[in-house]
């Protein structure tokens, strides 16, 4: 019997509950860990109110990021032994594969020997907001040097990853926020313009920030009014990558910005990476070479022990955090 955390019906927070279920042994290619922390995402609280890209039958698990110890290993598992420590990439599935627990199973080939030198916490917030940062700017963008790159939600665990990246490969990451309150955590997190949207203007900011080249690189979401400014700030050929729809708005196509500048406007999915075995391969080398010379440093807005996940799920939805929500189990 393990302590795992499952909801019967859709809604917030509170129904989340810790109950004690028999976890199965590991299958064919898989491991189980004994989970030590938890990384926390939206895609979690969507899931749990019902409107996530999953369907589950419930009562149903929920969890995509967790750090821990290897436990059991099943039949065809070479690569690791039980005591091995491991972080894993988020499943294409998390009612298949949840992370909620103390014990979890995943694909023995999401699990990453991380470096040693990262804690349990630091672990657990690495890889959803560095694969997904890393597949946008990175594989999809090919962001480089020289380069500006718009970053809307920035202080979000993805747009901080977003920001160390385009600093590690000397791009000029210009992070956008709703408000100035978390602009200075900004600029000491790497940014190197912050541009608080609903008290400036901001097509102008961007413009005066990325001169006349424009700005190459947009990373997005969010959707929404925003379109037309930032595109309207993009240089020619510009590219425009959208990974969310966190605007209740209707999001406008900005026809003329995208004729007149041929822009590429792009939806993006991180399982575009870890669904492919040689891009991903690619992204963990990029990502472990980031957190082994410092260059990634995964920013941890808070953590909340296992017996308080309700509370870490009202913190997630209270937009109040800057980083990353870890819950140590």
């Amino acid at each position: 019997m393990a302590r795992v955390v499952r909801f019967h019906e859709h809604g917030g927070p509170e129904v989340l509950r810790i109950e004690n279920v028999d976890v199965p042994r590991p299958g064919r290619g898989e491991i189980q860990i004994r989970v030590k922390a938890l990384g926390l995402n939206r895609a979690e609280a969507l899931l749990r109110s019902g409107s996530y890209i999953e369907t589950p039958r419930l009562p149903s698990g929920l969890g995509l990021e967790a750090a821990g110890v290897v436990e059991t290993v099943g039949e065809g598992v070479g690569a690791f032994a039980p005591g091995d420590p491991v972080s894993v990439v988020p499943p294409l599935s998390m009612v298949r594969w949840p992370a909620y627990g103390e014990f979890a199973t995943f694909p023995a080939e999401l699990a990453v020997k991380h470096p040693p030198s990262l804690s349990w916490e630091a672990a657990a917030a690495v890889w959803m907001q560095y694969l997904t940062a890393y597949g946008a700017l990175i594989d999809i963008a090919k962001l480089r040097q020289g380069d500006f790159v718009a970053i809307t939600a920035a202080s979000s665990s993805v747009g901080l990853a977003a920001i160390q990246i385009a600093n590690m490969v000397g791009a000029t990451p210009v992070a956008v926020t709703r408000t100035s309150r978390k602009k200075q955590a900004l600029l000491e997190s790497g940014a190197a313009h912050v541009i608080a949207s609903a008290e400036e203007d901001l097509e102008a900011g961007l413009k005066e920030f990325a001169g006349p080249l424009g700005v190459r690189v947009v990373f997005d979401p969010v959707g929404g009014p925003i379109f037309e400014p930032l595109t309207a700030a993009m240089s020619r050929g510009g590219i425009l990558i959208e990974y969310g729809g966190l605007s209740p708005e209707p999001t406008p196509f900005p026809l003329f910005s995208a004729l007149s500048k041929s822009l590429t406007l792009r939806g993006y999915l991180v399982h575009e990476i870890t669904r492919d075995p040689e891009r991903l391969v690619a992204a963990k080398a990029f990502i472990i070479k980031g957190l082994l010379s410092g260059s990634l440093q995964p920013v941890i807005a808070r953590t909340f022990p296992f017996d308080q996940i309700v509370e870490a799920h009202r913190f997630l939805e209270s937009n109040e955090q800057f980083g990353k929500i870890v819950v140590t189990v």
